[in-house]
C-alpha cells in the first residue's frame, strides 16, 4: 500500500459526540485530545512522516466563554504532557497559527515544547493553534513586505517560504471526520493538490481501522497535478 508522506486531518465532532452520549461538549473534547495521541503513534507506526491536525481556530474564539476557556485550559495540559509524549515517541511537534494570540503562559509552553523535540527523528506532528488559512497568509504577505522583497521577485516558493508550514511538504491526504464537508480555512494554500476524505466517523471515535480506510481511498486516486495520465 502507497502510504502518504503527509497527512493532515480536521477533528470534528468531540462536542457533538458527547452530546449523543448525554455528557458536556467538554467532556467531548478532552477524549479528542487522547485520540491525538493514539492516532499519532498509529500514524508513526503506519509509516506516514509528518500530521498536521486542526485543533483551534481563529474562529473558534467565537464560542461560549465556557468552551473557549476550558478549551485553553485543555490546552495547557496537552502542552505540558505533550513534552514527555513527543520524547517517549522520538515526536517532533511544531505549532501553527497566531501565537501571538495566545496567553503568555501557553506562548511558552509551546515554545519549550517545540524546542525540546527539535531533534526527534521519528514522527513530524504539527498542531494548528489559533489557526486561520487566510490569517496565514495575510501575515506571510506582511513579512514579504516588511522584508521589501521586491514584485517580480515573488514566487510560489517565496510565499510557501514565509507560510508558518515553511519547511514541511505540502499534505498528500486530508482527513475530515464527523460529516462536514467543508475546509473551514485550513490549509488553504499548502491543499492544491492534496486529496480529499471525509467520513461520518466523529474524531473521539476515529482509530487505525479508520485511518487505514482513508488511506485505501487515498491508494484509489488518480495524483496527476493538472497533467494528463498516459496510456
Amino acid at each position: 500500500m502507497n502510504i502518504p508522506q503527509h497527512v493532515a486531518i480536521i477533528l470534528d465532532g468531540n462536542g457533538r459526540w458527547a452530546k449523543a452520549k448525554g455528557m458536556p461538549r467538554n467532556y467531548g473534547h478532552v477524549q479528542g485530545a487522547k485520540n491525538v495521541e493514539k492516532i499519532c503513534e498509529d500514524a508513526y507506526y503506519m509509516g506516514i512522516k509528518y500530521l498536521t491536525v486542526y485543533a483551534f481556530s481563529t474562529e473558534n474564539w467565537k464560542r461560549s466563554k465556557d468552551e473557549v476557556d476550558a478549551l485553553m485550559t485543555l490546552l495547557r495540559n496537552y502542552m505540558k504532557t505533550c513534552v514527555k509524549t513527543a520524547k517517549k515517541n522520538h515526536m517532533r511537534v511544531r505549532v501553527i497559527g497566531d501565537k501571538s494570540g495566545l496567553a503568555e503562559d501557553i506562548q511558552a509552553s509551546i515554545a519549550k515544547l517545540e524546542e525540546e523535540s527539535k531533534d526527534q527523528d521519528g514522527l513530524n506532528f504539527t498542531i494548528a493553534i489559533n489557526y486561520g488559512s487566510r490569517d496565514e497568509i495575510c501575515r506571510a504577505v506582511k513579512k514579504i513586505v516588511a522584508e521589501g522583497i521586491a514584485p517580480e521577485d515573488i514566487t510560489e516558493q517565496v510565499i510557501s517560504d514565509h507560510l508558518d508550514t515553511a519547511g514541511i511538504p505540502d499534505p498528500d491526504l486530508l482527513i475530515r471526520t464527523s460529516g462536514e464537508l467543508r475546509l473551514s480555512n485550513y490549509l488553504m494554500w499548502q491543499l492544491a493538490y492534496t486529496e480529499f476524505y471525509f467520513t461520518d466517523v466523529p474524531w473521539p471515535d476515529f482509530n487505525k481501522a479508520e485511518l487505514e480506510k482513508a488511506i485505501e481511498k487515498y491508494n484509489g486516486r488518480d495524483r496527476r497535478y493538472g497533467g494528463v495520465k498516459e496510456e
